[in-house]
């Protein structure tokens, strides 16, 4: 939409080293906003054979779609998958245009009314909107022919507005908390003692009394929308919801107003750094692989990074990552999700052929064989040795846990509009200019009416 704020966040980081096992987002080869089908990937007869779909076309089909060239799925992994596709399709061909996340939003919108692409990459903000004003199509029929039973609850509510599917889930993520072990272990603070944010507060301070860093904790809280990713996360683990039953605001009270005067509190009492306030998700990461903090919230990229010698600082068994915290015990802690979907535009001439290239991507038996950067939709997939192996063990045992518990955005029609108004009552809110209430009562006015309760 226009004006809104540029990100770079989890979507935004981009290394030019080699990957460890479960390697980190990469950009598209040498920069280019196009990825070639025929690019390199990993092959599997048995996801050919298992996952692949028949042309429903008499003739050769060329699939337009659009994708992003940073997160998730690397550009390598994409076309992987777009091979294996093309050659359980001979009469299809697929063209993937990658572009940055930044540009991904606008580019959809800009290209529905010629209906340039087929199949494009969206977020789990913007079925709302997408849904609402025809963007892309009700795909609800063909989405329940598959085992959705099978498919974490968290995964599926990316891609639904008002009951409706308005795309496959596709990319799986939330944030975890990261702690630096050997911090830990020289305050005497026991990782058990972590599952509640009262208990990461007095971790933080005895941290920080014994001198080991001056603030142990960094947010990501620039105004941008990983600032609204990390007030969404402790919304949900105070109790609180964005919207009520009615789809009205309900953020400036209750748990969402004890969030926000819960990150003020860090600040306020010196644990959280004053740079929280300017940094995003890669800041937090560099300051964590310098050692130069104990905890954080962050997506799953951090771990591959905090586990690269070449990145990081922090030897890898003091790498650890944990379930987001509660606000009480026994209470909720959601983490919150951040996945994407894939969705068919309205304006295709070919959704026989686009349904079968998304239902092959998002696919149990091809999303298996990809797990270095993105972990599978399908619960499942979480006992299977083989994904336990290319993943890590640490990972999918916390992610078994809290992907099934996942806090979601509002899914309102004007999300970024509302969101960019979120994000400025927080950081005045953070930086003293107004009161918690104060700002989180200016930003409930920014948000319709138009979305189920999150």
């Amino acid at each position: 939409m226009p004006g809104e704020q540029k990100r770079t966040t989890r979507r935004g980081f981009i290394t030019t080293t080699a990957t460890a096992s479960m390697g980190l987002y990469l950009a598209a080869c040498g920069g280019s906003s196009s990825s070639s089908s025929s690019a390199g990937g990993a092959s599997s007869s048995a996801a050919t054979s298992s996952a692949a779909a028949t042309s429903s076309a008499s003739g050769p089909v060329t699939l337009n779609n659009l994708f992003q060239q940073q997160a998730g799925y690397s550009a390598a992994d994409l076309a992987g998958m777009t091979k294996l596709f093309e050659q359980a399709n001979p009469n299809i061909k697929v063209n993937n245009t990658l572009v940055a996340y930044e540009a991904l939003h606008d580019k959809i919108v800009a290209a529905a009314p010629a209906g340039t692409y087929d199949v494009v990459l969206g977020d789990c903000i913007w079925p709302a909107e997408f849904g609402s004003k025809g963007i892309v199509q009700d795909i609800s029929s063909e989405v329940k022919t598959l085992p959705t039973s099978q498919i974490f609850p968290g995964a599926l509510v990316m891609a639904d507005y008002k009951n409706k599917y308005y795309g496959m889930p596709w990319i799986l993520d939330t944030k975890y908390m990261y702690a630096n072990g050997s911090m830990l272990k020289k305050a005497g603070v026991s990782p058990s003692s972590l599952t509640t944010w009262d208990g990461v507060v007095t971790a933080l301070k005895q941290i920080k009394a014994k001198g080991l860093v001056k603030y142990p904790w960094l947010g990501s809280w620039s105004q941008a929308e990983a600032v609204v990713c990390d007030y969404a996360q402790l919304l949900g683990a105070f109790g609180g919801k964005f919207l009520d039953a009615s789809g009205k605001p309900a953020f400036q009270s209750g748990g969402g107003l004890k969030a926000l005067e819960f990150m003020k509190m860090m600040l306020d009492q010196g644990l959280a750094d004053p740079a929280s306030t300017s940094s995003l998700e890669e800041d937090v990461l560099k300051a964590f692989a310098q050692g130069k903090i104990a905890m954080n919230l962050n997506w799953t990229f951090q771990l591959a990074a905090s586990l690269d010698p070449k990145q990081s600082q922090v030897s890898k068994d003091n790498v650890m990552i944990l379930r987001t915290p509660a606000g009480t015990a026994g209470g909720p802690a959601p983490g919150c999700n951040g996945g994407q979907p894939v969705m068919i535009t309205h304006g295709t001439k070919h959704p026989k052929e686009a349904w079968e290239f998304v239902k092959f991507i998002t696919s149990q038996n091809v999303q298996n064989q990809y797990v270095a950067d993105s972990l599978p939709i399908w619960s499942a997939s979480y006992d299977d040795p083989a994904v336990i192996k290319k993943a890590g063990k640490q990972l999918v045992s916390v992610a078994k846990t809290q992907l099934p518990n996942m806090i979601l955005r509002p899914q309102v029609a004007n999300y970024n509009a509302a969101s960019q108004a979120l994000q400025v009552q927080i950081q005045d809110a953070l930086l003293g200019k107004k009161s918690p209430q104060d700002a989180l009562n200016s930003a409930a006015s920014a948000f319709s009416s138009q979305g189920p309760p999150a």
